[in-house]
């Protein structure tokens, strides 16, 4: 197990952003990727930080953009 992995999505109409910190709450937060607002992308981007066997830890902006896509992680099983 390598640890964890703080993700953080900042969600829009058409593009989601997203941050990354790695080894703990201490890691350093950088801008990963700006992605397209589509469901396949977020699953693949999860499912390929989630392949080094880190423990996820998932967090969005808390608006109509955000739920929308909380619910599809939780029903991903992310």
């Amino acid at each position: 197990m390598q640890g964890s992995t703080f993700i953080g999505l900042d969600v829009h109409k058409a593009t989601i952003s997203v941050a990354l910190a790695q080894g703990g709450r201490g890691g350093e937060v950088r801008h990963l990727r700006t992605l397209a607002h589509r469901s396949d992308h977020v699953r693949k981007l999860v499912d390929k930080l989630a392949a080094g066997g880190a423990r996820l830890h998932i967090c969005y902006v808390a608006d109509p953009c955000g739920y929308g896509r909380h619910r599809q992680l939780v029903r991903d099983g992310a």
